[in-house]
């Protein structure tokens, strides 16, 4: 049987409402779930625009994986929204830097808005190791 374990590793800023940043599911093998990563430093700050939002919720990614022992090559499964499609030739770059020739399975969403106006995109993934 898996055995779960939910998380909110300190490198993450707090979520905003009642969930966990990661899922770990260990058993033969480890799947570790991540929850929608937004332009938020750890310490609160919203990033000022829309790459530069990207770049830091990819960041925020990057330190749930690594909380997990993990890198972006673990990652299986991405989906992103965007609040705004003229920011997807944007978001292909911030993709491409932070995966490299790392080609995880993605969809990728324009959403009327998200949690917070402020809020541009939302990447949430699975890893597995």
């Amino acid at each position: 049987m898996s055995k779960v374990t939910f998380s909110n590793p300190p490198s993450l800023p707090a979520p905003a409402g009642f969930y966990s940043q990661t899922a770990l599911v260990e058993g033969p093998g480890r799947r570790l779930i991540i929850a929608g990563q937004i332009g938020v430093a750890p310490d609160g700050t919203v990033a000022a625009d829309g790459p530069a939002q990207m770049r830091q919720a990819l960041a925020n990614l990057g330190a749930a994986l690594a909380a997990h022992g993990m890198g972006p090559d673990k990652v299986v499964r991405v989906l992103v929204l965007l609040t705004d499609r003229a920011l997807l030739g944007e978001w292909r770059q911030a993709r491409t830097a932070f995966f490299g020739d790392h080609q995880p399975t993605s969809t990728l969403l324009v959403a009327a808005g998200l949690a917070d106006p402020r809020f541009v995109v939302e990447v949430e993934a699975e890893a597995v190791d």
